[in-house]
């Protein structure tokens, strides 16, 4: 069982900056594709970013392109989401969350088997 535990979120002006963190643990991080998805009241969940289990390839999400940038870190068990040029619009609940298929670019909700608690972003303008 894979436990996933945010970290890193808060209240910051727009056009400034975050890095959220996702420690796992209970399974080998390195065979995980990761994800970061938000959820803003009253809305579905919305793709973020994922990366692949070497970290060589990444993908995001329409809005966040150019603003975020996801990286991995194999050896700490850890996947990162810097944020930057951050708006009121990215105000949302952030999950990380892992799967063990490769198959497709995890930009899916249901393709992953594991969930963090969540971190709150909250964006003032």
């Amino acid at each position: 069982q894979v436990q996933l535990v945010e970290s890193g979120g808060g209240l910051v002006q727009a056009g400034g900056s975050l890095r959220l963190s996702c420690a796992a643990s209970g399974g080998t991080f390195s065979r995980s594709h990761m994800g970061w998805f938000l959820q803003a009241p009253g809305k579905e969940r919305e793709f973020v970013a994922a990366i692949s289990r070497s970290g060589y390839t990444t993908y995001y999400g329409d809005s966040v392109k150019g603003r975020f940038t996801i990286s991995r870190d194999n050896a700490k068990n850890t996947v990162y989401l810097q944020m930057n040029n951050l708006k009121p619009e990215d105000t949302a609940v952030y999950y990380c969350a892992a799967k063990n298929t490769i198959a497709g670019e995890g930009r899916r909700d249901y393709d992953y088997d594991y969930w963090g608690q969540g971190t709150q972003v909250t964006i003032s303008s």
